[in-house]
Parts: structure tokens; sequence; C-alpha cells
């Protein structure tokens, strides 16, 4: 595959398959891709749109380019509130916890450093004692 065909074809008003949305993601997590390619193939989808499938599966496909926990055979569902981002979150250390309190597991999937106001890591290190650092086992 070509990443200069995908970019072509979704700025043409195409769509992209399955099979080259999963290389595409393949190949620039493997720095396949360079940043100024991938970049033209986002502001394409940006201008030209997803459909449904199309959004499914680049969504399983990034999912599936990093390490994965599979809690299955603990619990038979978790749930995580994920934001979009925007001007800092402030409902994730308040809604989890009620989540969590009406006895829904919480899996939570947090990041660092994002934008002025942090990521909900940095949120949760400002409590005394709480610390992300967790072996698999724990």
């Amino acid at each position: 595959m070509s990443i200069i065909e995908l970019i072509e074809q979704k700025r043409d008003g195409g769509s992209l398959t399955s099979e080259e949305i999963a290389w595409f993601v393949e190949a620039y997590t493997h720095d396949e891709i360079p940043d100024y390619q991938a970049a033209a193939l986002m502001m394409a989808i940006f201008i030209r749109g997803m459909n449904r499938r199309e959004t499914v599966d680049l969504t399983l496909a990034m999912a599936r380019s990093g390490d994965q926990l599979d809690l299955h055979d603990v619990l038979p569902f978790v749930v995580d509130k994920h934001s979009s981002g925007g001007v800092g979150d402030k409902t994730t250390l308040v809604v989890e916890p009620v989540v969590a309190a009406c006895g829904v597991p919480v899996g939570k999937m947090s990041g660092r450093g994002l934008g002025s106001s942090g990521g909900t890591l940095d949120k949760m290190e400002s409590f005394p004692g709480w610390s992300p650092d967790l072996t698999l086992a724990r």
C-alpha cells in the first residue's frame, strides 16, 4: 500500500477500507510513515470526514496498536469515562467515583500533560499518598 494513494483517495472523497486503515496505523506506529504524510491524511479526513465503519475501524486499529490489559477473567465488563479534550477535564474526578459507588467497575485510562490544565494523572498525583505506579499484577 502507499500512503500517497490513501491521501489522494480520501482527498478525492473516497472511503478507506478496513485493511487500508489497519495498514496506516501499523505503518505509522512503526515509524514507516513520516509525520507530514500522516498529517496530510488527517487533513483529508478532517475535510472529507469518515463514515461510521471507517471511524470504528480507525478506533479499533488505534486501540490494537498499543498494549492492552484484558480484564475479562476478573470482571465481565469495565467502563471508562474518557474526555475528548477541551479546556480542562472537570468531570472525571467526580463522575468516576460516583459510577464506582453504584457498583460499576471502573478502569480509568489516563494521560499526562494534556494542555494547560494537565491530564487526569497530573491531577490525581496532587493527592498525598496516591501513585499511578502500579505493577501489572497489582
